[in-house]
């Protein structure tokens, strides 16, 4: 038996498409193979549009870095020629450079290469729209379904309040206590009138955004702890169920050998007490 599975019947189906032809020409078996090299290609098409879904948000950073390696091991491993490349979007070449420089600022050097590597390859076919489209014809687009451990945890503090708005509030802030120091009296310092908002606001919004990154990582701990706990737990109970399902064979088992002998010694001493009796 084949230890690649689906190999045997490939090579099955493929012999027996052969056979139906009734011939013995290489000709036949040829275009028979192209048939299914086309199949082949389409097979290797679909499994680099499922991979690369995984390189794109809201999938976490890691996910996304081992989406990048699947995709580059998928497209160097494939057996089409030419190689079938894969699929990106026009409007998703902004997140993907993006995503290359983050590699290059946080010096996942490995990454960024396997990332030049198939650029240099011209691995990735631009395209207009993510999924291919077709006149006039009325085909349910499916909706991308997305694993919730892969995704980065919900945060809307941290997508709403980030560095370069913390940035711009500052220098707002700053605009607007000069403004303040302009119409006062003493030019030197605001009127006290016109303090509407505390000087520190914006340097408490940063202190208050920080606090919450740090509740949610560690709420995100405690819930990982909680599940591992809980399949630690299910898992002690199983072997517990188990054993006990065990014993009580055993149990069983050895009832049935004790009523066994018992009745092969019943037996014994009935033929003996025969024996005696004749």
């Amino acid at each position: 038996m084949s230890a690649v599975p689906g190999l045997q019947e490939d090579c099955e189906e493929l012999l027996g498409a052969f056979q139906q032809a009734d011939t013995v020409r290489f000709e036949r078996f040829a275009e028979l193979g192209r048939i299914r090299a086309l199949e082949r290609n389409k097979l290797t098409k679909k499994t680099l549009d499922v991979a690369q879904q995984y390189f794109f948000p809201p999938y976490s950073f890691q996910i996304r870095v081992g989406a990048l390696y699947l995709l580059y091991g998928l497209y160097n491993t494939q057996l089409c020629q030419p190689k079938q490349k894969i699929r990106i979007a026009l409007k998703d070449w902004p997140e993907i450079q993006k995503f290359q420089q983050d590699l290059l600022d946080s010096q996942h050097y490995d990454a960024a290469y396997v990332f030049r590597k198939l650029r240099l390859a011209r691995a990735f076919h631009f395209t207009a729209m993510p999924k291919l489209l077709t006149y006039r014809t009325k085909k349910k687009i499916e909706e991308n379904y997305f694993k919730e451990e892969f995704k980065d945890p919900s945060n809307r503090v941290n997508s709403l309040i980030t560095n370069d708005v913390l940035e711009e509030l500052m220098n707002i802030h700053d605009h607007y206590q000069k403004m303040k120091c302009v119409i006062s009296a003493d030019k030197s310092q605001p009127d006290k009138a016109l303090s509407l908002i505390k000087d520190d606001f914006v340097v408490n919004l940063k202190d208050i955004t920080l606090e919450h990154q740090e509740w949610q990582q560690s709420r995100m701990k405690l819930l990982r702890n909680a599940n591992e706990t809980d399949e630690t737990e299910n898992k002690k109970t199983e072997e517990t169920l188990l054993k006990s399902e065990g014993s009580e064979r055993a149990n069983a088992l050895a009832r049935i050998k004790y009523r066994s002998y018992s009745a092969v010694v019943e037996v014994s001493m009935k033929i003996d007490n025969r024996d005696v009796f004749i």
